[in-house]
């Protein structure tokens, strides 16, 4: 894959931070569930939450695949991160591409800048997938929308002071995807009560994806101004978030493929160095055959991501691909991260190597963005609609 000058730029210098300002404080992060602050800071630093915001709102202009290939230089490291940026980068394409000239000039250059994060509220306790489920409503009155409802698993959603929020704004509509729209709700970042009516609960403990707040959210007749509504039309929420969530499974699919990136590096630095019946373990040729489906299985899985990102990059339709990717990259990146954990041996279950905290992340992706089980459903749709006789 060619790169422009700027790309290979951005990469080494997200990849140089990397080594130096996250590897070697990972794992403590990690196991004391803190927020990074101080890698936060570099990021807004190098820009990163501007990456995709168009320069006249502040940002860098660039595509989706150098996000994609940033994130996945962010994920290897530690996986926490690419998470400080997700939602936060589906709130900004939601807003530039769907926003009012007002919202994007009234949002957009603070979101640039890392001043102001964004969080993204879809799912619900009875409604994750099936996003048409959702119940939590939005009704005008007057100036206003009054928002009821409760939201779950929001990335970001204490620390952040945007939450691109998905509502019923119709709740009678016939199908219901008619009747949902999508709201900008402003807070105050870091309060749980950050305005009437408006309830932040408390960090959901998680097997993984340490040292980042998913919290649930609770509206409870919230007062948001009418002009929060995304565009200026009710009833576009359901397509909005369609479209945002397949830059979300290009950023799953991202997250994949650095974290088994690690795993991988971990697996073929230790075997080399780990011995066993007088040679290195490398030498056996068990140990071999791991490290060679590894290897292939993941230089599979980037060039699925490379696939779906450009594709969505270019504005086409991208469903089909990103799902592909998401799937592919998740299922793989558990299965060479268990490999890893098999070649490492009794060191693999030990908290003092990086293996571990690999292994618990790992899970993560196959759930994030839509469960494998939805992404294959998601494909067979669309191969049927694309090949129908």
């Amino acid at each position: 894959m060619e790169l422009t000058d700027t790309q290979k730029a951005i990469i080494e210098t997200v990849r140089d931070f990397v080594e130096r300002e996250v590897v070697p404080v990972a794992e403590e992060l990690e196991h004391k569930d803190e927020f990074p602050e101080r890698i936060y800071e570099g990021m807004k630093e190098m820009g990163l939450f501007g990456l995709t915001v168009p320069e006249e709102y502040g940002g860098v202009g660039e595509s989706l695949m150098t996000y994609a290939l940033t994130v996945v230089e962010l994920a290897r490291g530690w996986m926490s991160l690419s998470g400080i940026l997700n939602t936060h980068f589906m709130g900004c394409y939601l807003i530039n591409k769907f926003g009012t000239d007002e919202q994007k000039q009234k949002h957009l250059p603070r979101m640039a800048t890392g001043e102001v994060r964004a969080a993204l509220a879809m799912s619900e306790p009875e409604a994750g997938s099936d996003v048409q489920a959702i119940r939590t409503k939005a009704i005008r009155d007057g100036d206003d929308y009054v928002v009821n409802g409760q939201k779950m698993w929001l990335t970001n959603g204490l620390r952040s002071g945007i939450v691109m929020t998905l509502v019923k704004t119709d709740p009678e509509a016939d199908p219901p995807h008619r009747g949902m729209s999508m709201l900008i709700v402003e807070k105050e970042p870091g309060a749980t009560k950050p305005a009437p009516g408006l309830d932040c609960g408390k960090n959901i403990e998680k097997m993984g994806y340490k040292g980042i707040e998913t919290i649930e959210m609770t509206f409870s007749d919230f007062r948001t101004p009418a002009s929060s509504l995304l565009g200026s039309e009710e009833g576009r929420g359901f397509r909005q978030v369609l479209d945002a969530i397949e830059v979300g499974r290009v950023n799953v699919s991202a997250r994949a493929v650095g974290v088994a990136t690690r795993a991988f590096e971990e697996a073929i630095r230790y075997s080399q160095e780990r011995k066993a019946f007088g040679k290195p373990i490398s030498q056996h040729q068990a140990i071999q055959i791991h490290l060679a489906e590894m290897g292939t299985t993941l230089e599979a899985a980037k060039l699925m991501l490379y696939s779906a990102a450009a594709k969505k990059s270019s504005g086409e339709r991208s469903d089909l691909e990103a799902g592909m990717s998401k799937l592919f990259a998740s299922e793989a990146c558990h299965e060479i991260v268990l490999k890893s954990l098999r070649v490492h041996g009794g060191y693999g279950y030990s908290k003092e190597f990086t293996i571990e905290r690999l292994y618990r992340d790992a899970p993560f992706l196959l759930i994030g963005e839509g469960t494998s089980e939805i992404q294959k459903t998601v494909i067979a749709r669309r191969l049927l609609e694309k090949y129908k006789i």
